[in-house]
């Protein structure tokens, strides 16, 4: 896909027009700071699409606001002590210096037990902690999609987990693949559930739109609290969003 990216300023806020074979304006605003990206058909003009911006400034502002409002996790130093999460429940980091092959566990559903070699980086320390919670999705997302392609009706080809700046989920419609936000795994089970349930309802519907909304009561029809509760969540210190 051909895709040209510039950006321009309206009433003093950036925005980054990106130019898709698409047909219509998709407008954005992204955590962690409230950027804003505008996603046109490859004809529009920028006068056009500053005339759409500004049709929608109250409400580029107003979720700039809530962003900024939204508690924001502080860095983690990966050192004994520090509160670390794992589906909703808040655990204690204990670091065991030793030799052998690094590790992490969970005990008395209260502690992280994170073993690593004398003198490990925080940078490594980070890279084991997150590929345990890489492991734990990989574990749980097959589960989940044995329990919902059927209900949703659609079945996805491929999937995967990474860190994303701007989004807890998405999918490839063209190619049926689903990414899961590697951050899902601090979180509660719930949220999981409803952005893996999200993803696949977009192979019914593309858009967010009217059908869309219909489509998650009818699968799942708390989907609003989790999404609410998803939005109230502190905003990780990497750069990373919905």
């Amino acid at each position: 896909m051909n895709i040209d990216s510039q950006f321009i300023t309206v009433s003093d806020i950036p925005v980054e027009i990106v130019r898709k074979k698409i047909k219509n304006i998709h407008l954005g605003v992204y955590p962690p700071e409230g950027s804003v990206r505008v996603s046109v058909p490859q004809h529009i003009t920028n006068e056009n699409v500053r005339l759409a911006i500004v049709s929608r400034l109250p409400w580029i502002k107003k979720r700039q606001e809530e962003f900024k409002k939204q508690p924001r996790q502080t860095e983690r130093e990966y050192v004994s002590g520090e509160s670390h999460y794992y589906q909703g429940k808040r655990y204690i980091l204990d670091v065991i210096e030793r030799h052998g092959k690094h590790a992490l566990s969970l005990k008395n559903n209260a502690k992280m037990i994170l073993s690593v070699s004398p003198g490990t980086t925080k940078e490594n320390r980070a890279l084991v902690v997150n590929a345990w919670y890489r492991q734990q999705l990989k574990i749980q997302i097959p589960q989940l999609l044995a329990k919902w392609q059927p209900i949703v009706g659609k079945e996805i080809s491929d999937w995967g987990v990474k860190k994303m700046k701007t989004k807890w989920g998405s999918c490839n419609i063209a190619e049926r693949r689903i990414w899961i936000n590697l951050e899902l795994a601090k979180k509660s089970p719930e949220c999981l559930e409803y952005i893996l349930v999200h993803e696949l309802v977009h192979l019914h519907e593309r858009h967010h739109n009217d059908n869309f909304r219909s489509l998650m009561d009818r699968f799942l029809p708390n989907w609003r609290q989790s999404r609410d509760f998803l939005k109230s969540e502190p905003l990780a210190h990497e750069d990373w969003g919905y």
